[in-house]
C-alpha cells in the first residue's frame, strides 16, 4: 500500500482496501463486530502469513474501537470508552496467566515536542505507576494493585538512539511480563482522525504510518508479549487530494463515460500526479485536525483511564477520575 502512496496504521482500513483491491473477502482474515453504548468494536484476526501479506499487517488480532464521542470533551462517553479499552486489554493480556507480582511495562512512544505525536508521552503522565512502591505496600493491599512501570523514550531525532534499542535495554533490566506501547497513528480516512482507537497484540513499528523504517517493538524482538495501542492523529495530504478527486468524478457533473475512463486509471499514476503537485512545496505532507492540543489531552486521559482500570483491580470506572488528576 505504501508503494501506492497510501499510508495507514489501522488494520480496519488495510482490510477495507484489500477487499476493494481483490473484489472479495480475504482468506485467512476473520472479522467480527460488536455494538457498544457509545462505540462500535471491530475485531480483526489475521490468521496466517498469506493473509498478512495481502492486507499488509502482521499476524495477530487488531481491535478497533470507533466512536465520534472520543473527539468530544464528554466525560461520560470517555469513561464508557475507558471501560471498553479496559475490557479489550484484559482479554488480550489474559492476566490469569501472569504471576500476581508480574511487572507491566508501559511505553509512551512519540515526540513530546510535536503535539500530534505526543499521545504516548501524555498517556504516561496520567498512569498509576506503582513498581517503585509495590514492595512497600502491605501484602493485604497488593491485590488491588499491580507492579507498573513506564517510560517515554522520545524519538531518534531527539536521542540518536532507536526507540526499540532503548526499550530492549529496559526490558532486559526490569524483566516485565508484558509491554504496552502507545503511539499516535496515521489514518487513511479523515473521518477516523481522533475518533478511532486501535489495540493489537501484534506489536508496533514506530513511524510506519509515515513511511519510516524503524526496528519493531514486537514479542519476537523484545522476548515478551507486546500490546500496541494508538489513535490516528494525522492523515496524508495525498489521500485527502485523492479522495477529493474521486468524489468529484463520482458526482453528476461528469458523464458516465468520463467517470468510467477515470476509474480505469492506474492508482499508482493518480498518486504520482498528486505527489508531483505537492512535492515542490510540501514534500510528504501530513495533516492534523484543528484543536489537536485539546484532542491529545482528552484522548490521552481516555486511554490512560482504560489502562489504569485494566491493570489495577482497585481502580474502577466509578473512582477512575481520582487517579487521572
Amino acid at each position: 500500500m505504501q508503494n501506492l502512496g497510501i499510508y495507514t496504521d489501522l488494520a480496519v482500513e488495510a482490510q477495507e482496501m484489500a477487499i476493494q483491491r481483490t473484489g472479495g473477502e480475504i482468506e485467512g482474515v476473520s472479522v467480527t463486530e460488536e455494538r457498544k453504548e457509545y462505540s462500535m468494536v471491530t475485531r480483526i484476526k489475521v490468521l496466517n502469513e498469506s493473509a498478512a501479506q495481502k492486507i499488509g499487517k502482521p499476524v495477530g488480532e487488531y481491535v478497533t474501537i470507533e466512536s465520534q464521542g472520543l473527539s468530544t470533551n464528554n466525560r461520560e462517553i470517555h469513561n464508557s470508552l475507558s471501560g471498553v479499552i479496559a475490557g479489550e486489554l484484559e482479554r488480550l493480556i489474559n492476566f490469569d496467566r501472569l504471576r500476581e507480582d508480574s511487572t507491566i511495562f508501559v511505553v509512551g512512544l512519540g515526540n513530546w515536542n510535536a503535539t500530534p505525536d505526543a499521545l504516548g508521552p501524555r498517556v504516561i503522565h496520567y498512569l498509576m505507576i506503582t513498581r517503585h512502591l509495590y514492595k512497600e505496600v502491605p501484602p493485604e493491599l497488593r491485590k488491588g494493585l499491580r507492579s507498573v512501570c513506564a517510560l517515554s523514550p522520545g524519538v531518534m531525532g531527539l536521542t540518536g538512539v532507536q526507540t526499540a534499542e532503548i526499550i530492549k535495554g529496559v526490558v532486559e533490566r526490569v524483566k516485565p511480563e508484558v509491554i504496552i506501547a502507545i503511539d499516535a497513528l496515521a489514518a487513511r480516512s479523515v473521518s477516523r482522525l481522533g475518533t478511532t482507537i486501535q489495540i493489537s497484540n501484534a506489536g508496533i513499528h514506530p513511524g510506519s504510518g509515515l513511511g519510516k523504517k524503524r526496528a519493531g517493538i514486537t514479542q519476537k524482538s523484545m522476548g515478551v508479549p507486546v500490546i500496541a495501542m494508538g489513535i490516528p492523529t494525522v492523515v496524508h495530504a495525498t489521500t485527502i487530494a485523492n479522495d477529493a478527486i474521486d468524489k468529484l468524478f463520482s458526482s453528476s457533473k461528469f458523464a458516465g463515460a468520463e467517470r468510467e475512463r477515470y476509474n480505469r486509471l492506474d492508482p499508482k499514476y493518480k498518486n504520482q500526479i498528486i505527489n508531483e503537485v505537492l512535492q515542490p512545496f510540501f514534500g510528504n505532507l501530513v495533516v492534523t485536525p484543528k484543536g489537536i492540543d485539546e484532542l491529545i489531552q482528552d484522548m490521552s486521559r481516555c486511554i490512560a483511564g482504560g489502562i489504569n482500570v485494566a491493570l489495577h483491580p482497585d481502580i474502577t470506572l466509578e473512582n477512575l477520575s481520582l487517579y487521572l488528576a
